[in-house]
């Protein structure tokens, strides 16, 4: 990525000010660095610790919280940022471990749910000391109150110009 104070040469000065800032592009390296590794290094803490992906510990924990712990597969994906392919390939190996089912949705057969376990709840609240832990640890505990809640808030405001239609 190049700053406005290197702009290529090949390219006309009209679009001199799509470029980033030295300042701007800073910060976006440092946004780019921590969604890179922030994942990598809560996934591998649950694969170490409890033989759980990121996205499998996400999972258990949705259904946990879930009414009857019981989820659409489609929602599941929504809320996981997956395609729903590769979250029904992930619930099959889930469900080998005994952790969740699938079943048919009671209220429109089209649909399937996914079901936490009495197995999977003890695997989540085995997992979950160490990895709310780890969390705390990377990411709460160096923010004051006021820089999470804004941190919060600033990913809320992205994520929703993601999720908006191109205007």
């Amino acid at each position: 990525m190049t700053s406005r104070n290197e702009i290529p040469q090949a390219l006309p000065d009209e679009h001199a000010d799509l470029w980033l800032t030295s300042a701007e592009l800073a910060s976006w390296m440092s946004v780019v660095r921590l969604i890179t590794r922030l994942p990598w290094a809560i996934d591998a803490q649950l694969r170490r610790d409890a033989e759980l992906s990121m996205v499998e510990y996400m999972t258990l924990a949705m259904l946990s919280e879930a009414p009857e712990r019981t989820l659409r597969m489609s929602t599941l994906a929504e809320h996981t940022s997956t395609s729903l392919s590769r979250l029904s390939h992930m619930v099959k190996r889930l469900e080998s471990r005994g952790y969740v089912r699938r079943e048919p949705d009671p209220s429109d057969g089209r649909f399937t749910n996914a079901v936490l376990m009495p197995a999977g709840m003890r695997t989540l609240e085995a997992a979950a000391p160490a990895h709310v832990a780890h969390v705390r640890r990377l990411v709460v505990d160096n923010l004051s109150g006021e820089r999470l809640r804004r941190l919060g808030q600033d990913a809320e405001r992205i994520l929703q110009r993601i999720d908006s239609p191109a205007r």
